[in-house]
């Protein structure tokens, strides 16, 4: 047999482990079109992953690409067959991204993933996608990782109990999720600089929010030439109008609170193991009167279920400025780390996202949450894992 047979075989005998844990827990598996619309993915992924996007035009001129993650296309298919909730759903496919042109891999990847759609306990829910990743992540065989875990509401959740300019509010919290476009935003604020010749940016600063967004959306129109046009330069109306709501708030040189600005500055520099972390946020909050109560019990809970998992102290991880590179999560995000012979490795991220649903048609949210499983990270890990414990027996 061929290496390249011997890699498919294993790859297809780990993802048969990874669906039999899945399977067991009650998750049926279905099969989504490689092919999905564009926009959908445009408007509802990640920066990163718009900018890895396949994309292509079919003979009626509908924009399409290969998918480059699962969740949304497993969302569009439950949907558009009328799937009831709750709903528990498996998925083993490839994805679709593409690579600089140095890169040692196709662009092409497998996933096996769940997700877990309508669950009425979110807290529970939270608790099996992540129990079930890791067991899974077992059954493949790895037993040496590390778990990231964070919540996509928690930081910015700060930004509602501390002196914020509501300004200002509604753009920390987007540009949260990136995090260098977060740091200079932040910079800015420190200081409250205004650009010059920037007077109607600044009168529009000091405006109401949604009566600046819609006269800087109405302002894309006549530049664009057409109200229908939705990208614009492969950017997306939303990011532009975030954009230059940005601007306009930096042009009515609003300036950050000192104490908002240092709880964000320190909350910012907190990471490490898990325990220790929330400790750390939970001083920082009492230091300065800052109530966060709800969020920290509830992110101390899923880090217990780690604990309980049999995973060390320093094989968990939290920070609050954890986020991942999809802009549909809202709550619960966690990601899994190994080891490769290049060095650290994502092997497997999952998390919360309770407005997805409503975007792809279900007319109104539902709570879901759900994982995903990099195949070939996993069988690259537990191989290099296997070979360090095989030299260290010599």
């Amino acid at each position: 047999m061929s290496t390249e047979a011997r890699r498919i075989a294993r790859l297809e005998e780990q993802a048969t482990a990874l669906l039999g844990v899945f399977a067991r827990a009650g998750y049926d598996r279905i099969d989504p079109s490689v092919l999905q619309p564009a926009g959908i993915f445009l408007d509802r992924s990640g920066e990163e992953i718009r900018k890895e996007t396949f994309l292509l035009t079919d003979p009626l001129g509908r924009e399409l690409c290969l998918r480059p993650e699962l969740t949304i296309p497993v969302c569009r298919l439950h949907l558009a067959r009328n799937g009831g909730f709750p709903a528990r759903i498996s998925c083993h496919g490839p994805v679709f991204r593409m690579r600089s042109s140095d890169a040692k891999d196709s662009g092409q990847f497998l996933q096996t993933g769940i997700e877990y759609l309508g669950a009425d306990d979110r807290a529970e829910a939270d608790a099996e996608v992540l129990t079930l990743a890791v067991e899974a992540v077992r059954a493949a065989g790895l037993e040496s990782f590390s778990v990231h875990v964070g919540d996509a509401s928690l930081f910015p959740g700060l930004f509602d109990v501390l002196p914020v300019p509501g300004a200002w509010r509604g753009r920390l919290k987007r540009h949260f999720r990136r995090p260098e476009a977060f740091a200079r935003l932040i910079q800015r604020l420190s200081k409250g600089e205004a650009p010059a010749g920037t007077g109607y940016l600044a009168h529009l600063g000091s405006a109401d929010e949604d009566e600046a967004r819609n006269a800087l959306s109405g302002l894309l129109d006549l530049m664009a030439g057409t109200a229908a046009r939705d990208v614009f330069a492969g950017r997306t109306r939303e990011e532009i109008v975030d954009r230059l709501m940005e601007q306009a708030a930096e042009a009515a040189s609003l300036q950050l609170d000192r104490k908002a600005l240092s709880v964000i500055e320190e909350a910012l520099a907190i990471s490490g193991p898990a325990e220790k972390s929330l400790a750390g946020l939970a001083a920082l909050l009492k230091r300065h009167d800052v109530a966060l109560d709800g969020p920290l019990g509830v992110m101390a809970a899923r880090v217990e279920i780690l604990r309980r998992l049999g995973l060390p102290d320093e094989a968990v991880q939290f920070a609050p400025r954890f986020g991942r590179d999809l802009d549909y999560y809202t709550g619960f995000v966690f990601e899994i780390w190994g080891r490769a012979a290049d060095g650290a490795l994502q092997i497997a991220g999952g998390g919360r996202y309770d407005n997805l649903l409503r975007t792809l048609g279900a007319g109104r949210d539902i709570a879901a949450v759900g994982c995903a499983i990099r195949d070939e990270a996993l069988l690259a890990a537990h191989d290099f894992l296997k070979g360090e414990v095989a030299w260290a027996r010599r």
